[in-house]
């Protein structure tokens, strides 16, 4: 239970040291390569619906299965070879499940660009961390895709992989992982994906829940902490949280739009198509590219105040957790 419990914090330290190295192999790479394996061999356009969503379980199954039992091997492997190669190894792969500075440094490219004036460069480099189509953005609409998947992964690549990495170290946090691939790679609503992924989708849904709430709350204490409007964050987070499509991406996402004074969501297209979506927040002001940096700012201090309560909880009550 130490050596886990410093393994998160050295991953959490490598992490906004290094983020993700382009030259070192990613296991949510693998992670992805084996949810297109799955896609590929069991997705078929002629399927029935329902036939559909039983291959779409299989497939949760499948890559739930391999993304805790692989790391689980290896560190059992290595704990019992010396328990400093077990805190090595932990504290590597604690640093891969997190994701806070190669968020932020991807999500910064687009403010450089746009503070260069280089709009065309701004929504290429949007276009890499968002799902929906960029093409027709302005400066405002690449802006707030850029504080939207800020916001909504402040919680799905930090909060969330700590919150379970909290009991089971970083098996718990690969599992986790899992989950969140194969909902990024198969929970589209499109016609390809809206049977096969609705069981990765669900249960992504699931897994946010709690972790989506905790972020929230960790939010406005940073707006607060950071000298944003933390009054109006709490006021858009009560008022606006479920008017996202996602029962979880909303609870952040409204949050920052509260606390920088912006308009978030509103219509988007995705794959061609347009998606009606509600607006989140007040058009106080327009979205400057400056607030791109302010919501990675909220970010660092959320992930900041996780680490302390992770290992906080982890030494209070060792007795009871893995």
């Amino acid at each position: 239970m130490f050596y886990t419990t410093i393994s998160i914090i050295n991953g959490y330290i490598l992490d906004l040291i290094l983020g993700d190295p382009y030259i070192v192999p990613h296991p949510v790479v693998a992670i992805g390569r084996l949810v297109t394996f799955c896609t590929d061999r069991l997705l078929n356009e002629s399927d029935t619906s329902s036939c559909k969503r039983r291959k779409g379980i299989i497939m949760v199954i499948v890559v739930l299965f391999f993304s805790a039992f692989i790391p689980f091997c290896i560190l059992y492997a290595a704990y019992k070879l010396h328990v400093f190669a077990g805190l090595i190894i932990e504290s590597i792969m604690c640093w891969q499940i997190l994701a806070a500075k190669s968020l932020r440094t991807e999500s910064t490219k687009v403010e450089s660009a746009l503070e260069e004036g280089d709009t065309d460069k701004a929504r290429f480099n949007v276009s890499m961390i968002v799902g929906r189509d960029t093409k027709k953005l302005d400066e405002k609409g690449i802006i707030k895709a850029a504080v939207e998947t800020v916001a909504e992964n402040s919680s799905d690549g930090v909060i969330a992989p700590l919150f379970y990495m909290l009991s089971g170290g970083a098996v718990a946090g690969f599992l986790y992982k899992g989950i969140n691939t194969m909902d990024s790679m198969a929970g589209y609503k499109n016609d390809k994906y809206i049977d096969f992924g609705r069981a990765a989708a669900k249960l992504d849904d699931i897994a946010n829940f709690i972790p989506a709430r905790i972020s929230a709350f960790l939010m406005v204490i940073s707006a607060f902490i950071l000298g944003f409007d933390a009054k109006n964050a709490w006021k858009i987070f009560i008022r606006d949280r479920y008017k996202s499509t996602s029962p979880n991406s909303g609870q952040t996402e409204s949050v920052c739009a509260g606390a920088l004074g912006i308009e978030l969501l509103g219509d988007a297209y995705y794959f061609g198509r347009l998606v009606k979506k509600p607006s989140i927040g007040d058009d106080i002001r327009r979205p400057e590219p400056c607030d791109i940096h302010k919501a990675n700012n909220m970010m660092y201090c959320m992930a900041f105040i996780m680490v302390v309560l992770v290992a906080t909880i982890r030494i209070c009550f060792y007795k009871f957790i893995i």
